[in-house]
């Protein structure tokens, strides 16, 4: 019989990317609101109650994903992440949110977002970028990004919020682009709410905005607080950083927005993490892994959620998968199961 080492556990446990808990500890609160004991959905997703009544506690990023998703369940709200990011005080986001806010220009508090976002949650990166739009990307790290929807939604609301609060204005983006699939009525009120086009089952995680939006003067502008921030910030990013990424979700995370798309290759994902793919499938190796079996896994992976948490026709779950013909996915999923996506359902 095999034994756990707890040394080994513990080491593990911590080279997870954690989150400050923040949004787990407001879907605790819609619960409880909502006459909801959430306990049980805590326990669930790995989580306690100590890990929601202590502020300054930490959770894994997976487990507040595993939560918000089963207070969703519970709430019977969709679009969780979604109204949460409409209704929480902003200046509960903490050091982040006030080096944003003490920043000259709303560009340069975008590029502060993007640089010190670990500081709130390690499992994502905010890539900003000036060009001809001023984009922002979210990137997942060492989290499978298909398992996530209301955090994400959570984030892209509370950016444009944040955007719209410093500088006093009705500030609306451009486009806003999400990589998970949404019901025709629930993606209906998310572009009411944002005033743009809103895409979803795209080919990555962005909320893109006039370029003219980076000269904007922000209300709370104070060059003498925002440098002393800047430096709270920077220590605190110092003891956050972390090893690199899971290169298994790294994968996962790339192959994902694409597989409506077009055909998956290595290659192609090799490139987009920037390797060969001789290196890939080296460094696959040696975990034990195949790009094909984890492309595999994670068709697999999304069926069941797709099947079990959408009312979509068997048609569109196909196409969501890379599949060209509704039967090619019935027989793959056959062969998983046992069962035809139907009668899994």
């Amino acid at each position: 019989m095999g034994t756990t080492n707890p040394v080994l556990k513990l080491a593990r446990l911590s080279s997870l990317p954690t989150a400050s808990g923040d949004i787990a500890r407001l879907a605790y609160a819609r619960c409880s609101k909502a006459g909801i004991s959430a306990d049980l959905l805590l326990q669930k997703a790995g989580l306690s109650r100590r890990d929601i009544e202590r502020p300054e506690a930490r959770v894994t990023v997976r487990s507040q994903i595993r939560f918000l998703e089963l207070a969703a369940k519970a709430l019977g709200d969709e679009l969780l992440g979604f109204h949460l990011a409409q209704g929480f005080d902003l200046r509960e986001i903490g050091l982040l949110y006030y080096v944003m806010a003490s920043s000259e220009v709303l560009g340069d508090a975008l590029q502060r977002c993007a640089h010190y976002c670990m500081i709130n949650n390690e499992g994502v990166r905010i890539i900003y970028r000036s060009g001809e739009h001023a984009a922002v990307e979210f990137k997942y790290v060492g989290v499978p990004r298909h398992t996530d929807r209301h955090q994400i939604e959570f984030f892209v609301t509370t950016l444009v919020r944040i955007c719209q609060q410093l500088t006093a204005s009705k500030l609306r983006p451009e486009r806003v682009m999400l990589s998970h699939h949404m019901s025709i009525g629930s993606a209906c009120e998310f572009g009411r709410h944002f005033g743009c086009s809103v895409t979803f089952s795209g080919t990555g995680d962005e909320v893109l905005f006039s370029r003219a939006i980076e000269k904007m003067p922000l209300q709370g502008a104070d060059p003498f607080l925002n440098k002393l921030l800047l430096k709270y910030c920077d220590e605190a990013r110092s003891a956050r950083a972390t090893e690199a990424s899971e290169l298994r979700s790294r994968v996962e995370n790339a192959i994902a927005p694409l597989l409506p798309h077009r055909k998956i290759r290595a290659t192609e994902i090799s490139q987009e993490l920037g390797l060969s793919r001789r290196t890939l499938v080296r460094r696959l190796a040696a975990e034990r892994l195949t790009f094909a079996g984890i492309l595999h896994e994670l068709r697999y992976d999304l069926a069941e959620r797709y099947l079990r948490e959408t009312g979509l026709p068997i048609s569109t779950i196909a196409w969501l998968l890379g599949y060209e013909e509704v039967s090619s996915f019935t027989h793959a999923f056959k062969r998983w199961t046992g069962k035809a996506p139907k009668e899994a359902r």
